[in-house]
């Protein structure tokens, strides 16, 4: 048999399956293609928890290590909040294939940083309320994705579990927003106003 005419046969589509064959197989071919689109929705939701918990966590390491305990246990907890998240969907998908995707996709740093000392020299600039706005910014991103998703499928299925994570990042966003409220306002330091980046100074 020709090749050419057998990839065709081996990828031959619903329109050409007889009438009778039709009604038995358009269920499994819907199925499967939920069952895609489900395991795609938590490969994304997972990738945006695990990205969160490991930045919290790394957040919290470098505001305890310059001294500022009260931004290191916020976002200790932010730490704990996430990984019980992420925890719970991992759980909730298991019997579904999750697809391999980029982490970088959803990198709130510059993934491609290449050395220890540039990172480091990068967080010792940064402020509580700058990691959390860079955790807001990632969180929105986040739900604008899931809320795409929710528009655009035609699957009911993955249009609920899309609303449901949009809102669980509502969620999220509103605890971070609330935290940034929270915060004494920034400090700018001058040439008559000296102090320590990190440490978030009234002014």
């Amino acid at each position: 048999m020709d090749a050419a005419l057998q990839r065709d046969e081996q990828h031959i589509s619903l329109r050409s399956v007889p009438a009778q064959d039709r009604s038995e197989a358009a269920p499994k071919a819907d199925a499967s293609a939920r069952t895609t689109a489900l395991g795609a929705l938590y490969a994304h939701a997972l990738a945006v928890q695990y990205e969160a918990e490991v930045r919290y966590c790394e957040f919290a390491t470098f505001m305890a290590d310059y001294g500022n305990d009260a931004a290191a246990d916020l976002f200790l907890r932010l730490t704990d909040f996430v990984a019980q998240r992420a925890f719970a969907l991992a759980k909730r998908s298991m019997g579904i294939e999750i697809p391999v995707i980029d982490p970088a996709e959803y990198a709130w740093l510059d993934s491609g940083m290449p050395v220890a000392e540039a990172r480091a020299f990068v967080y010792r600039l940064m402020t509580p309320r700058g990691a959390l706005e860079i955790a807001l910014h990632a969180q929105e991103q986040a739900k604008a994705y899931f809320e795409r998703i929710q528009v655009e499928s035609r699957n009911a299925g993955v249009r609920a579990l899309a609303s449901e994570f949009a809102c669980e990042e509502q969620a999220h966003i509103d605890w971070i927003s609330n935290a940034l409220a929270h915060l004494p306002r920034p400090f700018w330091p001058d040439e008559e106003l000296l102090g320590d980046p990190t440490i978030e100074q009234e002014v």
